[in-house]
């Protein structure tokens, strides 16, 4: 018997890597999709008889009604990522962050699992020194890591469900995005050798795309013991500066310069270190440290040259 799983947002950047995954782990995948990108990402993967790909909003209940009457397994991956993207779009950041998310927790019945994204930008401005921890006060600051707070909440109150918060994403995906941040430097590194940076002392922490889905599959296989809990998921050596990172990148490029800008801000002010010994704890291991990464992207570029439409911006 194979677990039916059901993903929306699917063909994203955390979503078509996350599928395949699935799909080679036996798994019936059904992938809802708006395809609001235009991207082709699930395409080398119409081969697996177990994938089901269904173009449609995941605010229509109707839709969602039938489509979470044959899942086991429930990954909303759906959402308008950034916080450029949700201030543009305040009302679809609301509707599919959030609302979406709350419309499964309702169609749902009990006995199904929800394994949920959501960003530790929620964390906003930590203290100088001071890991942030899962029971560290959310203290958002953009409407996007708002609404994501917001969805976690009713995805943990509803029950049966893990949450995991998120560091800054990295690495190659089917549905690539340039706009990520060490996407980003490494791309400039590669075509421009030089980066201007902002507020280059504030902090964050990473994690690969591909470590994600892991975490999600590590989730699934310990979800009796793991659930009902948030759990942060980054890399434990990788709370670092920008200024940091950008040394990282130095490492594979040694050509790469920066410069920092006394203007300019994050839109998201991501300012804090994490700590990720909760999910640690539980046996998982992160495969992919950042200059490993960082490799991985430079061979991609060779085949991404052009890069514009690579973005959620």
């Amino acid at each position: 018997m194979h677990t039916k799983l059901l993903i929306t947002g699917g063909a994203g950047y955390i979503g078509s890597v996350m599928t395949r995954m699935f799909l080679e782990q036996g798994f019936e995948v059904t992938v809802l999709d708006s395809f609001m990108h235009k991207q082709s990402s699930l395409l080398d993967m119409c081969h697996f008889d177990s994938l089901k790909i269904v173009r449609g909003d995941c605010r229509d209940a109707a839709l969602m009604k039938g489509l979470l009457k044959n899942a086991d397994v429930i990954i909303p991956l759906a959402a308008l990522v950034g916080a450029p993207l949700c201030d543009r779009d305040r009302v679809g950041a609301e509707t599919v962050n959030y609302g979406a998310v709350k419309l499964i927790t309702k169609l749902a019945s009990k006995q199904q699992r929800i394994l949920f994204p959501v960003t530790n930008s929620g964390y906003g401005i930590g203290e100088k020194g001071k890991f942030c921890t899962e029971e560290s006060p959310l203290k958002p600051i953009s409407f996007y890591g708002k609404t994501k707070v917001d969805a976690e909440k009713a995805v943990l109150d509803r029950g049966n469900a893990i949450t995991f918060r998120l560091a800054t994403a990295f690495g190659v995906s089917p549905r690539m995005r340039l706009d990520l941040l060490v996407n980003d430097f490494t791309w400039r590194a590669v075509n421009d050798r030089a980066v201007v940076i902002f507020e280059g002392h504030f902090k964050r922490n990473y994690i690969h795309v591909r470590d994600i889905s892991r975490a999600f599959f590590h989730g699934w296989k310990r979800f009796e013991k793991m659930k009902d809990r948030p759990y942060n998921l980054g890399l434990e050596d990788a709370n670092l500066s920008k200024i940091e990172l950008c040394a990282v990148i130095k490492k594979v490029l040694p050509k790469f310069v920066w410069l920092e800008a006394p203007v300019g801000e994050d839109p998201d002010k991501r300012d804090y270190i994490v700590s990720n010994k909760r999910i640690l704890s539980t046996g998982f291991k992160p495969e992919w440290p950042l200059e490993r990464g960082v490799r991985e992207l430079v061979k991609s570029y060779e085949v991404l040259r052009g890069g514009s439409p690579f973005a959620n911006a």
